[in-house]
């Protein structure tokens, strides 16, 4: 079957290390070449790792307890026993944001703004009903204020009322016969071909989604990929009975920051719900929105109710004009209305149920946790992303000594795409300044980086807390074999 148009987007690289970190320093590890150099250095990660997890820990203490006072379960008790007021509660509130937007950005998720909003919902994937969001049930205070004090840039237009979070690009690959969408956009184009001969397609055009396409809007940061879609196809009779494969990318992660409306006079709704989602696909990324209304008929869907019933009319009055009434006229042409207005209908009930199959779907598999345990996971992402950006940039120092900023930004991409494939934007400017903090790396007048020797950097770091703790442990462990050894010894055996 030939193929349509290509549906293109650019997409903004990310900063995100993806591999998982055993796997990053057993690799940077195999790569060192002196055994006693690969001994240090594997010191050296763990030194850093229980080091930068000793930053964050307060931090993330003061998140927890503060998400505690909000959960949506539980929080509504916990602060009628604080006995606050409405100012202090308020502040609490609002630090509690500004601790979860920290996290957020160390984490590397960014706020979907509009133009990302408006490709995700110029093209469909799975999801084929217009999905509308019933405002009237969400908070607009809390993320309101909290923008007004911290000032961001590109917010999309909802973002008073809630936020979405999204990190990371994947692609979702369906194969299937899709007999009824196939239908459905062969009919739509029949549409959109009578409405370009009488001149009303003007009433129907929407708004197209701006799209960087001009060299000028070229950053050397964004990459492509490539929608494959039904609409775009070159469809027929003929190829109705054929399986299709589509193709949509995804947000790796999504999460989802709201509040929901008050409906108690005689309290305010305090609870901030926070939902975090896997590998969703950005056509259908209407299937996370809080708060959703129930779908209904498509405007296109009413259209061809409308059209069909004055087709039909216009077709059965002039038959009855006529000096002979053919009834076998008449019946066929009530049964082709009527057939076609079922079709309609019966299509919206299949889009329905697959509406209702995706939203099951993203609540048991797509949806990974909520609330306390959407933080502590990002709590501990943010370690991981902080360890393997260290970890990364002070090796590629390491092996190949004193850098620029651009030059170790593009030597730590380029290690990262040849030993794991992955294409990223890596954040150079935060790991040098936590290499600085932890003072193991020097800078010379000319602002070029270089890392200390890996003895020198472990002795710098110094012995951490944790390493007192497991040798401890190894020292208890083996104190009973140590005791039972020297009895044997005793008894002269």
């Amino acid at each position: 079957m030939g193929k349509g148009k290509k549906d293109i987007i650019r997409l903004e690289r990310e900063s995100v290390i993806a591999v998982i970190k055993p796997r990053l320093i057993m690799t940077l590890t195999n790569l060192i070449e002196q055994s006693s150099d690969r001994t240090e250095f594997l010191k050296l990660c763990k030194r850093v790792e229980y080091t930068i997890r000793a930053w964050y820990l307060l931090q993330f203490e003061d998140l927890m307890q503060l998400y505690s006072l909000f959960d949506p379960v539980h929080g509504a008790q916990r602060l009628e026993q604080q006995k606050l007021d409405d100012e202090e509660i308020d502040e609490l509130e609002q630090n509690f944001l500004m601790y979860l937007f920290q996290v957020m950005e160390k984490s590397n998720f960014k706020i979907a703004n509009n133009e990302e909003i408006e490709v995700a919902a110029s093209g469909q994937y799975l999801l084929r009903l217009p999905i509308v969001v019933d405002e009237s049930k969400l908070d607009n205070r809390l993320l309101k204020k909290y923008f007004e004090g911290h000032p961001t840039e590109d917010i999309p237009d909802f973002a008073d009322k809630y936020v979405i979070f999204r990190r990371g690009i994947g692609l979702d690959k369906t194969t299937g016969w899709f007999f009824m969408e196939k239908v459905d956009i062969i009919i739509a184009r029949f549409w959109k071909y009578l409405l370009q001969i009488t001149k009303l397609d003007m009433f129907f055009k929407k708004p197209t989604p701006k799209k960087r396409d001009s060299e000028s809007d070229t950053d050397e940061d964004d990459f492509f990929v490539e929608r494959i879609r039904l609409e775009n196809m070159e469809l027929s009779v003929q190829t109705l009975l054929l399986k299709n494969t589509i193709q949509e990318p995804t947000f790796d992660r999504i999460i989802v920051v709201y509040r929901q409306a008050t409906t108690d006079e005689d309290g305010s709704e305090r609870g901030i719900h926070i939902k975090h989602f896997k590998n969703i696909p950005m056509a259908d990324l209407e299937i996370v929105l809080p708060e959703k209304k129930n779908p209904g008929l498509t405007p296109m869907d009413w259209l061809s109710f409308i059209g069909s019933a004055v087709v039909g009319l216009v077709a059965v009055i002039t038959s009855i004009e006529t000096t002979k009434v053919d009834l076998w006229v008449m019946f066929a042409i009530l049964s082709t209305v009527i057939g076609y207005c079922a079709k309609t209908y019966f299509s919206f009930q299949q889009n329905l149920a697959q509406y209702q199959n995706l939203i099951t779907q993203s609540m048991y598999e797509k949806q990974l946790d909520s609330g306390r345990g959407t933080l502590l996971h990002l709590c501990d992402d943010v370690i991981q992303q902080e360890v393997k950006e260290v970890i990364v940039s002070f090796y590629m120092l390491m092996e190949q000594g004193k850098a620029t900023l651009p030059d170790l930004d593009k030597w730590c991409e380029d290690l990262i795409k040849e030993q794991f494939n992955d294409d990223i934007n890596f954040d150079v400017d935060d790991a040098v300044k936590k290499l600085e903090k932890l003072g193991i790396v020097t800078r010379d007048t000319l602002g070029r980086y270089s890392a200390v020797g890996l003895k020198r950097a472990n002795e710098i770091i110094g012995t951490t807390t944790e390493e007192v703790v497991l040798k401890a442990k190894q020292d208890a462990a083996n104190a009973p074999a140590s005791s039972a050894a020297a009895a044997v010894a005793a008894a002269g055996y």
